[in-house]
């Protein structure tokens, strides 16, 4: 197996915010993988540039981790160095952008404090546990309160700090993200978010916690109660006018339970841990779900979370 140097690594940082063999399922909403190596948590820009730097310049592999709300972790952990975000910080730069830290939580932190001040925008995305870094890594998305189209979160977004794979600060606009569905350049390019901009629009207080209202009820009608049931979303990518949990749920895999890991109940794109799930079981669900639509249906079903470390 690779070894790296790890103490060398962690020479940089204060040891108050170094563990190794640090336990990764906690800072998880799937509740489930092994350990890092090494965990580094930065709590500003500065700290989140001198990391990558380190481990950039030390060839050691590292993995960003933010609100771990899209992600499963294999049950043997992460090797190298995890980078946990924590960029704290909110700023107004004038009466309706706001400047938020890539550790930033969108919801409630940010939800919270725009509804507040009646400016909408980051509303939509109430109930979706996210940092400002991973919104614009995914494109964060949903459904508009009509329904009959989707919000996405560059739609309201100014501009960007980024470290970029060449070692630059640099402003960026949203065009240079590239969005697309749950995704975004930040697939394809090692650059890390450090704040961003959202230009937000005045709107009467009371139609802003409508909305926001409307859609808690929404989700909270087809999705799970994280602290009941553990998960990371939607397990598959959307299907253009078919959808990915409809064929899991024609195809009758909806409630199928696999170890302590089961296709949710309510909603058969989303994997639950009962308790004490594994990876390795969720996988087996993963596997599970694709093959047999495939089989029965013709569609292939591509994941959507993101599969981080050893299987």
């Amino acid at each position: 197996m690779t070894t790296f140097d790890l103490d060398a690594v962690a020479a940089h940082f204060d040891p108050a915010r170094v563990v190794r063999r640090a336990p990764l399922a906690p800072l998880t909403t799937f509740r489930i993988g092994g350990p890092a190596d090494l965990l580094v948590r930065v709590s500003t820009a500065d700290e989140m540039v001198v990391a990558l730097q380190v481990v950039r310049e030390a060839g050691v592999p590292h993995v960003l981790l933010g609100a771990g709300a899209n992600i499963l972790v294999g049950d043997r952990g992460v090797r190298g160095v995890v980078i946990r975000s924590e960029i704290d910080g909110i700023e107004w730069v004038d009466d309706t952008t706001v400047r938020a830290g890539a550790g930033v939580h969108t919801f409630p932190t940010l939800t919270d404090l725009t509804v507040a001040r009646g400016l909408g925008g980051l509303h939509h995305y109430v109930g979706i546990p996210s940092t400002v870094g991973g919104a614009l890594w995914q494109n964060l998305h949903f459904l508009a309160p009509d329904r009959t189209r989707t919000c996405f979160i560059e739609e309201v977004l100014e501009r960007a700090v980024i470290f970029t794979q060449e070692g630059e600060r640099r402003v960026v606009d949203c065009d240079y993200f590239a969005f697309g569905y749950d995704d975004s350049i930040l697939h394809h390019r090692d650059d890390v978010v450090l704040s961003a901009d959202f230009r937000l629009e005045p709107t009467h207080v009371v139609e802003l916690r409508e909305v926001v209202r409307s859609n808690l009820e929404w989700r909270d009608a087809r999705h799970p109660d994280l602290w009941l049931y553990p998960c990371a979303g939607s397990i598959f990518q959307k299907i253009e006018g078919v959808g990915a949990g409809r064929l899991i749920d024609e195809c009758g895999l909806k409630g199928t339970v696999h170890g302590a890991a089961q296709i949710f109940h309510r909603h058969a794109n989303i994997i639950v841990n009962l308790g004490g799930a594994t990876a390795t079981e969720v996988r087996w669900l993963i596997d599970l779900a694709r093959d047999t639509v495939a089989r029965e249906t013709g569609y292939e079903l591509q994941t959507e979370i993101g599969l981080i470390g050893e299987f």
